[in-house]
């Protein structure tokens, strides 16, 4: 129905004036008579999902344990998988003898990093082995992996397997392994990402502060602990397709890594993602996916691979612990002029994720406040220790540790409560982020100020 204006402008007949989205069902928006019609109606009666109880559709069969996860699944015929993992944390390999282990009744077949076509994969160096074939930089390094009739019979020929290794110098201490005389992981530096970002005069800004307040702050390796280990199934279709179930939370970035370490077309590698019990970004990446295919080549059978508790905590990817300098000059009242960081993420033996958390992080690491004058300085750097990946917030989580813990020091350096000291420095609309993006829709203070009352801060530090 189409209301003309001078209708609708009209008292008199308002009344008479049906709402067209009365017409289209959609509860109309009340009004008083004497004013125009509002034709788009509130928000919450466009939407009536909104404020109303909705069940998901997957709840019941996870509240009553039917769900299938991929260790419940089972094909024919299925073999079992299990991985030989590295003795050292750093050291060359010199000899696989796998002899024993393929003597072994119930055991049908093993595979060493030799085998794998193009053996390294990552999302952003390719600097990771599928299996180590040279050298191991971690004791999560995988060595061998045995595929058996039964879980058990897979650990059991793991004991039979004989590596010979040649022990090489450890770096565990990131900032060691800056140093130019620290033992190398990869090629020639330990340092294998940088960022940096730069406004304004820091050091003139410093120079005239009242105070300049100082402090290091760390944070810990942090592991997912999903309550679904990683998981996998492999299997090869009658036509020559690749077939992989898997509990890959990335599963189109893994059907690229998977047809790259094996060298054929992505077009024929199917990766179904089934579901995921819990994730949290510790599986957005490849794992034994390209071991269980090429064993399933191997057999011309499907191969399963579930982690075990230890496995994910040796071999899957961590929270990257960050090391964090804060340096900042603020005036009496408060505000401040400038502030320099300086972070190194330990990223563990291999890449991963850390390009991006580091990024990230280098990004957040000032804090959401109106800083005329910084600068930042972050490092990426390889010690012989779990791989660190993606994780909740990518970087976000250590660095806001770190400057709300320095905006505590600084406030209670200068006698100032620690909600003052934020209200005076936090972002406000149309505010500029460190690399300059302007800010929109800005709720910083309001939200400090919702959370101060509720919580009745004022009434108890008064």
């Amino acid at each position: 129905m189409v209301i003309k204006v001078e209708d609708a402008l009209r008292a008199d007949r308002l009344t008479e004036l049906k709402h067209p989205d009365e017409a289209a069902g959609v509860p109309a928006v009340a009004r008083k008579e004497g004013r125009a019609p509002q034709i788009v109606p509130d928000a919450n009666q466009q939407t009536p999902a909104v404020g109303q109880r909705v069940t998901r559709p997957d709840s019941r069969p996870h509240i009553t344990g039917q769900t299938r996860y991929i260790d419940d699944l089972s094909f024919p015929n299925m073999l079992h998988m299990k991985i030989l993992r590295s003795e050292h944390a750093h050291a060359r390999i010199r000899a696989i003898d796998v002899s024993e282990a393929e003597k072994m009744p119930g055991v049908v077949a093993t595979l060493t990093g030799r085998e794998i076509p193009v053996n390294s994969f990552g999302p952003s160096y390719q600097d990771q082995p599928v299996l180590a074939d040279e050298k191991v930089r971690h004791m999560g390094d995988g060595v061998v992996a045995v595929a058996a009739e039964t879980e058990q019979l897979a650990q059991d020929a793991l004991a039979r397997i004989k590596v010979e290794y040649e022990p090489l110098p450890l770096v565990l201490d990131p900032l060691e392994a800056m140093n130019d005389d620290a033992p190398k992981i990869h090629g020639d530096s330990n340092i294998y990402a940088t960022k940096a970002i730069r406004k304004g005069d820091v050091e003139s800004a410093l120079a005239e502060a009242d105070l300049v307040m100082e402090g290091r702050f760390s944070t810990q390796m942090v592991e997912h602990v999903p309550m679904e280990p990683h998981a996998t199934i492999a299997m090869w279709e009658p036509d020559g397709r690749l077939k992989i179930l898997s509990s890959l939370g990335r599963i189109t970035l893994g059907r690229a890594d998977v047809a790259r370490t094996l060298d054929m077309p992505v077009n024929r590698i199917q990766i179904v993602g089934t579901i995921v019990g819990g994730n949290f970004g510790g599986k957005n990446e490849i794992t034994t996916e390209p071991v269980l295919a090429l064993l399933a080549r191997k057999t011309g059978r499907p191969v399963k691979g579930v982690f075990t508790r230890q496995d994910e905590f040796v071999s899957s990817t961590t929270r990257h612990p960050f090391i964090m300098d804060y340096r900042t000059g603020v005036r009496k009242d408060g505000r401040i002029l400038a502030r320099k960081v300086r972070i190194v993420a330990d990223g563990g033996a291999y890449c991963s994720w850390s390009e991006t958390t580091l990024g990230k992080g280098a990004i957040l690491s000032v804090g959401p406040y109106r800083i005329d004058h910084l600068e930042v300085k972050a490092y990426a750097v390889y010690t012989n220790k779990t791989t660190c990946g993606a994780m909740r917030g990518f970087g976000a989580p250590q660095v806001c540790f770190g400057y709300e813990s320095h905006m505590d020091d600084i406030a209670r350096e200068l006698g100032i409560d620690p909600l003052e000291i934020r209200l005076r420095n936090a972002f406000d609309e149309g505010s500029s982020s460190p690399t300059g993006q302007v800010l929109h829709s800005v709720a910083v203070k309001e939200s400090l100020e919702t959370v101060a009352h509720r919580v009745g801060w004022r009434e108890q530090t008064s």
